[in-house]
């Protein structure tokens, strides 16, 4: 899915539950690695994009018209550029849904980007350069820089941004609601036809 940009493929996988540094990778042992299928099961898209001329590929162009992301701005997280670095990465590390899609094109940097599954599991998807990750709304998420300690990323929003996360739970909200509503009721109908 998107340009035909020279580099690896997303890598994705189920978390340990260790409390060590956030920023360490947290494989499981042994290693559980996570299609781009299974993600899509989850909502959660992924393109590769031209992070070095994003603002003349078309393809980027073409994801925009067809999302209708008329918004952007960049975000420069580092602890040289981001004031109140340490507070800022531990709001990012609580788990909250948005009422919105979440949008990041990663430009320069990478970092990991968790989920949960429809099991209450964390799945770690580790961003670089050039990917482009869509979460749906409603979808329990949360942030970190990986151990290089910094990412330059375009988000991108529908109209006006909103950058209020609700911190689980969230349960009754109709963003949650809907999410499940949506992509869970996807799952279940596929297991009772496997199942029948």
């Amino acid at each position: 899915m998107g340009s035909q940009v020279d580099r690896l493929p997303l890598e994705a996988w189920y978390m340990d539950h260790s409390d060590e540094d956030q920023r360490l990778p947290h494989h499981q042992e042994p290693k559980r690695y996570v299609s781009l299928d299974k993600l899509a099961e989850l909502g959660v898209l992924h393109y590769v994009l031209d992070a070095d001329n994003y603002r003349q590929d078309p393809e980027l162009a073409r994801i925009r018209q067809e999302r209708g992301y008329t918004y952007d701005d960049i975000c420069d997280v580092s602890p040289d550029t981001l004031p109140n670095y340490e507070q800022k990465l531990k709001d990012f590390f609580e788990e909250h849904i948005h009422t919105d899609e979440e949008i990041r094109f990663v430009l320069e940097g990478s970092g990991y980007f968790d989920v949960r599954d429809f099991d209450d599991q964390w799945i770690r998807i580790w961003t670089k350069k050039g990917d482009m990750i869509v979460l749906p709304a409603g979808i329990y998420h949360r942030f970190t820089l990986d151990t290089s300690n910094y990412i330059k990323a375009m988000r991108l929003f529908v109209g006006e941004p909103v950058w209020t996360p609700y911190n689980r739970p969230q349960d009754e909200n109709p963003a949650r609601t809907g999410y499940l509503d949506t992509f869970k009721g996807n799952d279940h109908l596929n297991h009772n036809i496997l199942a029948h």
